[in-house]
């Protein structure tokens, strides 16, 4: 099976916690259904090293001008957002979409998504309904209160979700069988050893 790319969006201010579950459950192959399917590549408005709020640089692998096509594109949150930053981005996320090709955002990103009417006609969450009212946007009739929330090709959480942000994209990009998955998540949602122990018991009746 080719090996396909995930692109991870990076820039100064991202929210180191909220893609961690993400981006370590694609590259790691344990427990998936095609072990080394996908692997993250960062990509950043330039070539130039960011730093994230919990003070770690990252060196994008390409640039926004190299980026052509994804498998899906994840858009962190981070205080740039607010600050009115990542527009370039956002003309990206608009091209997949009309492309197929799906995108996530967590936190802050959501307002980007607003704010250039992603959000106007599908079911969607954020931070708060309020914070996205703030932008203006249209679609405040398809908030929903939930930790995260798929809508076709659109995933979205609030900045205290990035297990069920995780649980969202990988059941889009179908990296773990159902069980694998539910097992996975209840796991790290209540630390209940015996998730774990399914999580063997599954992979070792599957290879």
């Amino acid at each position: 099976m080719e090996k396909q790319i995930v692109h991870l969006f990076v820039f100064n201010t991202l929210a180191d916690w909220e893609i961690g579950f993400t981006v370590a459950g694609i590259n790691n192959p344990a427990f998936q259904k095609h072990p080394g399917r996908y692997r993250v590549q960062t990509v950043g408005l330039d070539a130039e090293p960011v730093t994230t709020i919990g003070g770690v640089t990252i060196l994008p692998d390409i640039t926004l001008d190299e980026l052509d096509s994804s498998a899906m594109l994840i858009l962190p949150g981070g205080e740039a957002w607010d600050a009115g930053s990542n527009t370039e981005i956002l003309a990206t996320a608009k091209a997949f979409l009309a492309g197929g090709i799906p995108i996530a955002a967590i936190c802050g990103a959501t307002a980007g998504l607003a704010r250039v009417g992603i959000l106007d006609d599908k079911a969607h969450t954020s931070n708060a309904s309020e914070y996205l009212q703030a932008t203006n946007y249209g679609g405040a009739a398809f908030y929903q209160n939930q930790p995260a929330v798929t809508a076709g090709d659109v995933i979205t959480a609030n900045s205290t979700a990035p297990l069920e942000f995780a649980y969202h994209i990988f059941k889009k990009l179908d990296i773990y069988d159902a069980q694998i998955l539910e097992a996975w998540y209840g796991l790290f949602k209540t630390g209940d050893s015996s998730y774990y122990f399914t999580l063997q018991k599954l992979t070792s009746s599957s290879s």
